[in-house]
């Protein structure tokens, strides 16, 4: 009986303790990357921006609400937030309360699905279908039916109120005392939001520098995004594959981005054009998938420096 089942018995056991790791320690192991991005005409000073993705609010998640509320020590510039702030519509107060002390700051910003929808249970292994199929989001799937609506005017009109720079689908600027800085922003195309056409025509010629924001780094948004010549564009969604495989990496990215750019910084190139591309791996998940593994939550400090 010891030869015939020990070795099944060692694997359960084995996954079972992966499981209980991803869910209870590494999804609450939350850590700050820095980075820099040369980006910034000549003489302008180094700017620092707080890139804050994927918060997944729950109620109760108090860990988080206190790591959030301490970034404000960094003092960045400005904060960008890339969306999908919650995980339960009743989590607005509590996410509020996170992200206070960081609205203290300028601040700009665009929603995911998850901002405007609640989650539901769902199988991960239809990630890796969809991925093999070239479905993701509702980009070639059916109609959502039934979801379950967020209060997501309140997280809008909260963040309006702060000052914050809404970009969905649309351009906006923050006035530093470093210089100006242009934004423009599409809303999430994970649920065919996007409208490019509305926001086209490249960096605004008056700023310092132009930025581009959007939460899920669709390929047909970074190449418009590129081919108009925007030097960096931020972007979250993928929980940088969320489950990762050690030494190999990211299964998948929940869109058409490979694996190879699932979080971090890269480049993408289009239209004879590259631009450096940021992806937050981000700091919360679906409430009904509260694990990671191999790739703990995260907010990024980019420092934005002289190009060459």
């Amino acid at each position: 009986m010891r030869a015939r089942y020990g070795v099944p018995l060692a694997v359960t056991a084995v996954g079972a303790a992966g499981i209980v790791y991803a869910a209870a320690f590494e999804s609450r192991f939350f850590r700050l990357r820095r980075i820099t991005v040369p980006v910034l005409p000549k003489g302008m000073r180094p700017l620092r921006v707080l890139q804050v993705s994927d918060v997944h609010m729950v109620s109760g998640q108090r860990k988080k609400r206190a790591w959030l509320q301490s970034l404000a020590g960094l003092r960045p510039d400005f904060v960008v937030n890339t969306g999908d702030n919650l995980s339960d519509p009743e989590g607005v107060p509590e996410l509020l309360d996170a992200l206070g002390p960081l609205m203290e700051f300028p601040g700009v910003y665009v929603f995911g699905s998850n901002d405007y929808y609640g989650p539901k249970p769902r199988n991960p292994a239809r990630y890796l279908l969809e991925k093999v199929q070239g479905r993701h989001g509702l980009n070639g799937n059916a109609p959502v039916v039934g979801a379950i609506h967020n209060p997501w005017t309140d997280i809008r009109d909260a963040f309006d109120a702060a000052g914050w720079v809404g970009l969905n689908n649309t351009r906006g600027r923050l006035k530093l005392d470093a210089g100006e800085i242009a934004f423009t922003g599409l809303d999430d195309p994970h649920i065919k939001r996007d409208r490019y056409p509305e926001v086209a025509g490249g960096p605004d010629p008056d700023a310092d520098v132009s930025l581009a924001v959007v939460h899920a780094p669709y390929l047909r948004c970074l190449d418009a995004f590129t081919a108009d010549g925007y030097p960096l564009i931020l972007a979250g969604h993928t929980h940088g594959g969320q489950i990762c495989i050690p030494f190999y990496g990211a299964l998948v990215t929940n869109c058409d981005l490979d694996t190879d750019r699932v979080k971090g910084l890269s480049t993408h190139t289009s239209a004879g054009r590259t631009a450096h591309l940021h992806v937050s791996a981000g700091c919360g998940a679906n409430r009904y998938t509260p694990v990671r593994f191999a790739c703990p939550p995260e907010a990024t400090l980019l420092t934005l420096t002289e190009r060459p």
